[in-house]
């Protein structure tokens, strides 16, 4: 299983990689834009962050394919082992399939149904993003939607993983990781929920006074 920070925040990636056992950073044009940073700037910072073996993932802004494999082959030359995310529209799909013979890795991305994210997994992405409470926005199920998609790739395109997107609530991600995700990102406060519930920090403190009250210490020595 791989768990991803969906990201600019390089504050936030520094804290929670601390923590968290994260195998890499995602973002998206809105996301590098609310940073109001260079996308040059943000992953390089992000890379010294995770490590040489983290992942991350940065998105192309071209529309048509000849335009989206300029991009990606110029995010491949600068950052080396970049996966590229393209959202899957048609053009999308033509350029994962040019991407896939230049050995550049892709995502494909903005994914909104399991057969259009079986289509990029078959043109050579080797993960697919369904956005699951985007979903859930527009009337669907985000989780179902998952499902189906997982059972897509393991039926006819194993070789790509979904890495499931766009959650709200840490039940929707428990929600993917049982539908068997191999691969998660979430935002820094869905992270955070992860780690930070009122409940356990009062468990904390009752064992402190009740320690402190019988041996007047906070230690064990």
């Amino acid at each position: 299983m791989e768990l991803y920070l969906d990201t600019a925040d390089i504050n936030a990636v520094k804290r929670l990689a601390r923590v968290l056992p994260l195998q890499g950073v995602t973002t998206n044009p809105s996301i590098v834009a609310a940073s109001r940073t260079s996308l040059w700037e943000v992953l390089p910072a992000l890379r010294d962050i995770i490590g040489g073996e983290g992942k991350l993932f940065a998105q192309v802004m071209a529309t048509t394919a000849e335009q989206m494999v300029e991009e990606a082959v110029m995010l491949h030359q600068r950052v080396p082992g970049v996966v590229v995310k393209v959202p899957v529209t048609s053009e999308g799909l033509a350029a994962i399939k040019i991407l896939q013979g230049l050995a550049v890795p892709t995502l494909g991305t903005a994914v909104y149904g399991a057969a259009q994210g079986l289509l990029s997994a078959l043109a050579g992405a080797k993960y697919v993003a369904p956005y699951v409470n985007r979903v859930d926005a527009q009337g669907g199920n985000g989780i179902a939607t998952v499902q189906e998609l997982q059972h897509l790739l393991e039926l006819h395109a194993p070789q790509a993983k979904v890495l499931a997107a766009s959650f709200k609530t840490p039940r929707q991600a428990l929600e993917c990781l049982l539908a068997g995700c191999e691969a998660i990102t979430l935002p820094v406060d869905v992270a955070e929920q992860f780690i930070s519930a009122p409940a356990v920090q009062a468990a904390v403190e009752k064992f402190e006074h009740d320690w402190h009250g019988a041996f007047g210490t906070l230690s064990l020595s």
